[in-house]
């Protein structure tokens, strides 16, 4: 989680008169809503045996959380690096701020225009080294469609219960 990026995101909230907090824990208990999306940055490979020094990537994974009380929080993927393996920490733009502060805004009635799309990717996305992949949250990984579904369901047979409930009665 990156909260020193934090008055980034107050800077692009001041116009709408919203006020976040960053939640500290890094965790799904309690948020309100919760937005799986990308941003980009770069990544340095820093094993000392390795001959690749570093990428830029325009699909850096993110899951994006409100919480009550004002607060929220972002949890960045990191990628492995594709000639030895070594997870790698990636260093974020300004995309970070950018889409963070638009789900804030959205979620809280503000009109916003969507940002920009993280640009056209130089080679094809890899599952493998993503890990935002690997824990279902990467927006490339398929799995994101599957747990909103999952949600849907869920969401759909509490429903039917009480409306069965109701027309019972």
């Amino acid at each position: 989680m990156y909260q020193e990026l934090h008055d980034d995101v107050s800077r692009l909230l001041a116009d709408t008169d919203l006020n976040f907090d960053f939640h500290d824990s890094d965790d799904d208990i309690n948020c309100t809503k919760m937005r799986n999306t990308n941003i980009m940055g770069h990544f340095t490979c820093y094993n000392s045996g390795c001959r690749f020094k570093g990428w830029a990537s325009r699909k850096i994974a993110i899951t994006i959380r409100l919480y009550p009380g004002q607060k929220y929080n972002a949890r960045v993927y990191h990628q492995r690096c594709k000639f030895c393996n070594s997870l790698s920490q990636p260093v974020l733009d300004e995309s970070y701020a950018e889409r963070v502060t638009y789900w804030i805004k959205q979620w809280n009635g503000v009109q916003v225009e969507k940002p920009p799309i993280s640009g056209v990717s130089k080679g094809p996305h890899n599952r493998q080294l993503c890990e935002g992949c690997k824990a279902g949250r990467c927006t490339e990984s398929g799995d994101d469609w599957l747990m909103q579904l999952q949600r849907l369901a869920k969401f759909m047979s509490s429903f039917s219960s009480e409306f069965t409930n109701y027309c019972s009665d």
